[in-house]
């Protein structure tokens, strides 16, 4: 992945991978990597394979809500990362084709924007390797709980019903 020339840094510069905190297998299968997780901030890295690609040869657009899902999740748990996040809504607005030439990346940064005791109100944005923004989305997810369930370190959530 070329994630360095699409955050501006050099390749003798590009930042170190960051561990999610937790195994999140869907994640693992696009082969997203996280960039930053904190105070309130993330970046996740993306290099589209021909199989995150739709008819028109661009990245899916199920492929960047997804992208934009996991950076704002992760933007919201950097501020408590002990619990995990649950999506509740989300809104996804896609301003041009995002198009990754072979070895490029895309970019997705994240902020949260507001939160209470049980909630984080968030935005976030993908980022074309020339830096110009595909997508934009706002989200609100829900603090949750965490349980570890296997030595693997998937977690169940436990999400209230009230």
């Amino acid at each position: 992945m070329n994630v360095a020339e699409v955050s501006g840094e050099s390749a003798d510069h590009q930042r170190p991978t960051i561990a999610f905190g937790v195994e999140i297998p869907f994640v693992q299968l696009l082969g997203f990597e996280l960039l930053r997780f904190d105070s309130g901030h993330a970046e996740v890295g993306f290099a589209p394979a021909a199989e995150h690609l739709n008819s028109f040869a661009v990245t899916h657009g199920g492929a960047l809500m997804t992208l934009l899902d996991v950076c704002m999740a992760s933007a919201a748990r950097s501020v408590i990362p002990e619990l995990g996040v649950v999506t509740v809504e989300m809104k996804t607005s896609f301003m041009r084709p995002a198009a990754v030439e072979p070895g490029q990346a895309l970019l997705a940064r994240a902020e949260i924007l507001h939160r209470t005791a049980t909630l984080a109100f968030t935005q976030g944005s993908v980022l074309d390797a020339k830096g110009r923004i595909c997508a934009h989305a706002t989200a609100t997810f829900k603090y949750v709980r965490r349980l570890a369930t296997s030595a693997r370190g998937v977690h169940a959530l436990q999400v209230s019903t009230d």
